[in-house]
């Protein structure tokens, strides 16, 4: 047999559970470095086809804040989210108000009274050619 003493036993499981702690350290820390803290958002929805909202109709869309209106001259759409700090604008009986900090919007988004001091965004709306609509938020 070989001269393999425990204290040499030892040694080399210290050294190896070093190594590897400092290997999974590491990787730790490259993973940590790659993170995206805030992926970007989803700027596009398919909103289906144009037929799923008759004229004359104001549809509160579920996947995206915002609101699609139907009219004779064609789609638009406005963002719900407050132009004054971010939050979701709720509906009420004539438009629409911010919970945080009582910002209020009529039925069309324009601002009647602040904090905010701009009115709710236009969206794009965008047919395909197979009658699709597409609601960009960018």
């Amino acid at each position: 047999m070989s001269d393999f003493s425990r204290r040499d036993f030892l040694k080399l499981t210290r050294n190896g559970i070093l190594w590897l702690s400092a290997a999974l350290g590491l990787g730790g820390l490259f993973r940590f470095l790659d993170y995206e803290a805030n992926p970007a958002p989803k700027t596009e929805f398919d909103l289906g086809t144009a037929a799923n909202y008759p004229i004359s109709s104001r549809t509160l869309l579920a996947n995206v804040p915002a609101m699609l209106i139907h009219t004779e001259s064609g789609f638009s759409a406005f963002s719900l989210t407050c132009t004054h700090l971010g939050c979701t604008v709720e509906k009420n009986e004539d438009g629409f108000n911010c919970p945080c900090h009582g910002s209020y919007f009529d039925a069309n988004g324009k601002l009647l009274h602040g904090p905010a001091a701009k009115s709710l965004r236009d969206l794009r709306i965008e047919f395909t050619e197979n009658e699709r609509l597409i609601l960009h938020t960018d």
